[in-house]
Order: structure tokens, then C-alpha cells, then sequence
């Protein structure tokens, strides 16, 4: 995305993580880390499990270098706020999505350049050096979703009543942006959108759907709550595409390395769509068994 998109999104991103902040509690963030099963399980998929698939895939398939390599930065990129959004359209554990993004972001400041290194050798037969501004990867996290949170919940533990009332609206214009922001990607990309996903679309696809079905997974294996389960999956297929796009081009200078996160960011959006319809049709489901006493 351009620079006024990449602006329009943030502060769009920034009036939702508010929204999401009204139906948050200090509770739901402490509960997670006094039973840290589920936060554990997430970064274990987010910082393992995708790096691993994403070498196993560039083993698989064959694939140009520029591609595979662009698969590599994808899989050692975190998720970003877009992948809260989905979390809270898909009702799974936000205060879970949010305390994997900030600590994944974090902790990804040094596990990129050795996960993207690893890739160039391996691709390549050859490394370089990869810096990020560890300033501007607190700041993006703090001022798109840590302080907007907070505000809201600072709203809600004030105005409770207010703060119920706006979760509707919010929830509604949630889903708006969501939608429009997967059409200005299509319309923006619509001159290379068939060249792109003919070279990158099998492996973006394949590493999309496995890390999403991976981490819900094993959350299923583990006994975890379905809306955690939820969250872990989303945090695992919804990747950072925008700075998996900015190493590519700024630095490593390519703009060739970048499809692969492009096709990415725009398969994301459709298949985040489809779990959030999903997700709300179990949901339901659920709320339907319970009530006849059908479930446990």
C-alpha cells in the first residue's frame, strides 16, 4: 500500500482498537498471563511454527528466489493490528490477540534478522545485515494499539453503560472498514493482482492455511477455550504485511522480494473473511446448545 493508504488504515486501526478497548477489563489481560497456557501456545506458534512451515514450503515447491525469499520475510514477521480486527469481528479472545501482537512485535526484533539471514543463505548462498528501528516498531504497536486500548478501557471502567451501548456500532463499523480496506487492495492491485498470485499465490495460500490450521490446532489438542483457539489461529495466518513489504523494498532494496508479501496481504483478507464467518456460525452454535443444554 501507498502512503496515504498505509495512514488511512492506521488511523482507522487506531478508531477500532479504541472500540475494542470499551468492551476490554484489566481483568481479561490479567487472566491470560495468570494462566499463561494460551499466550505460550500463540507465541510458540507465531515465532516456531511459522518460521518452520515457511522453510519447509520454499523446500517444496519450486520456486523463483524472489519469491521464496518474500515467503521467508512473511513467515518471520509478526502478526499485526489488522489480525486484532479480525480477532474481535471473529469473537475470539481480543485480550489474547493483543498481548500476542505487542510481545511478538517485540520479540520479532530479533528473531527477524536471523530468520530472514537464514533464508537469504539458504536461497541465495549468501546474508546481510538487517537492522529495524526497534523505536518505530514500540511506537507503531503503542500508538495503533496499546494506547487506544487503553483509553477505551480507561472509558469503560468509567461509563460502563456507555461503553456497552457503542460495542454494537463498533463491531458494525469493525466489519466496514474490513471490507473496504480488502476492496481498495483489489482495486489498488488489480494491474498485477494475475501475474502476482500466478507466481506467489500456491505458496502464500498454502502457508496462510497451514499456519492458521496448525495453530488452532494444536490450541484443540491442548483444551483451550474455542474464542482462544480463535485468536491463536488468526494470530498465526494474519501476518504484518506491511513491513514484511518494507524490509523487502527498503532493506533489502527489492521490489521483487515484495510479491510474495503482497500476494499474502491480500489472501489474508478473503481467508480472515471466511474464519470470521465461520467462527460466528460455531459461535452460534454454541450459544444454541448451551441454551438447550445440549453442549458442555
Amino acid at each position: 500500500m501507498d502512503s496515504l493508504s498505509t495512514i488511512i488504515l492506521a488511523l482507522s486501526l487506531i478508531i477500532i482498537m479504541f472500540g475494542m478497548g470499551l468492551s476490554l477489563t484489566i481483568i481479561d489481560f490479567t487472566r491470560i498471563f495468570v494462566r499463561p497456557r494460551a499466550i505460550l501456545i500463540g507465541l510458540l506458534s507465531q515465532l516456531v511454527i511459522l518460521p518452520a512451515i515457511g522453510f519447509l514450503l520454499i523446500n517444496m515447491f519450486t520456486l523463483p528466489a524472489e519469491i521464496a525469499i518474500g515467503i521467508i520475510i512473511l513467515a518471520a514477521c509478526p502478526g499485526g493490528p489488522t489480525s486484532n480486527l479480525i480477532t474481535h469481528l471473529a469473537k475470539g479472545d481480543t485480550a489474547l490477540s493483543i498481548s500476542l501482537t505487542a510481545i511478538s512485535s517485540l520479540v520479532t526484533l530479533v528473531s527477524i534478522p536471523f530468520i530472514i539471514n537464514l533464508g537469504l543463505k539458504m536461497v541465495l548462498g549468501q546474508g546481510t545485515l538487517i537492522q529495524l528501528s526497534i523505536l518505530q516498531t514500540v511506537m507503531q504497536v503503542l500508538v495503533i494499539v496499546i494506547i487506544p486500548v487503553g483509553i477505551g478501557m480507561f472509558i469503560r471502567s468509567k461509563r460502563k453503560n456507555f461503553a456497552d451501548r457503542m460495542l454494537g456500532p463498533v463491531r458494525k463499523a469493525s466489519a466496514v472498514v474490513f471490507v473496504l480496506v480488502l476492496l481498495g487492495i483489489l482495486v489498488k492491485e488489480r494491474d498485477m493482482i494475475v501475474s502476482y498470485f500466478q507466481q506467489a499465490g500456491i505458496a502464500a495460500l498454502t502457508l496462510n492455511l497451514l499456519t492458521m490450521s496448525v495453530g488452532y490446532g494444536l490450541g484443540y489438542f491442548l483444551k483451550l477455550p474455542f474464542n482462544q483457539r480463535v485468536s491463536i489461529a488468526i494470530e498465526g495466518g494474519i501476518q504484518n504485511g506491511t513491513l514484511a513489504i518494507s524490509i523487502a523494498t527498503v532493506l533489502l532494496s527489492s521490489t521483487a522480494y515484495a510479491i510474495s508479501p503482497a500476494v499474502y496481504s491480500i489472501i489474508m483478507f478473503l481467508t480472515g473473511g471466511a474464519f470470521i464467518f465461520w467462527a460466528n456460525k460455531q459461535f452460534a452454535a454454541r450459544q444454541a446448545g448451551y441454551s438447550t443444554g445440549r453442549m458442555k
